[in-house]
């Protein structure tokens, strides 16, 4: 779950196939990515702030930093 706490930022997510911009600009609003969900985090305002909330321990290996290596992926 992605927060803007204070500011606005956009979010592009892509799931291989196709991408959507969602703008984050009020706290009380937040945006669940669910796992194989390409994302980045753009556009950020002046002093915005993000929250990230995350149901697990952070581990480096669960995650694809290479966005070509993702769409292997999500063709097989």
């Amino acid at each position: 779950m992605i927060v803007s706490v204070m500011g606005a930022f956009d979010i592009v997510v892509d799931d291989g196939t196709e991408k959507k911009t969602i703008r984050l600009d009020r706290a009380y609003y937040g945006l669940y990515i669910p796992k194989q969900i390409w994302r980045e985090l753009i556009n950020f305002s002046s002093g915005a702030n993000c929250l990230v909330l995350a149901s697990i321990l952070y581990d480096e290996t669960e995650y694809i930093r290479n966005y070509n290596e993702f769409l292997k992926v999500k063709q097989k």
